[in-house]
């Protein structure tokens, strides 16, 4: 179930796309603290404990590096297919419940 583009508002946004892995692009300039390197040596934002990018600023649910963020960031469109398609498989999940992980 795709969500209507009414509904993809930034102020409804769940921000599930900060959840997605971002590779970042040598033009990229993102400081080194927020990107991490994966086994196969790709550099991509890097994420919190919780799976979340390390940029975004979770008192307001918004990008904390708006206007410096990755280009693939910036092609990511509000509503657009992707979009609408990241946030119903997100919404699907949620439906099913979020497993518990244990420490």
């Amino acid at each position: 179930m795709a969500c209507s583009t009414a509904s993809a508002l930034c102020e409804r946004c769940d921000a599930v796309c900060c959840r997605l892995t971002v590779v970042l692009q040598p033009e990229d300039r993102i400081p080194t603290h927020l990107t991490d390197t994966t086994a196969a040596g790709l550099d991509v934002m890097a994420r919190d404990a919780e799976g979340w990018c390390v940029a975004i600023d979770a008192a307001h649910m918004r990008c904390g590096i708006y206007d410096t963020r990755p280009d693939v960031c910036r092609r990511f469109v509000m509503a657009g297919p992707y979009c609408n398609d990241v946030r119903a498989d997100y919404s699907d999940r949620n439906r099913r419940g979020i497993p518990l992980q244990m420490y």
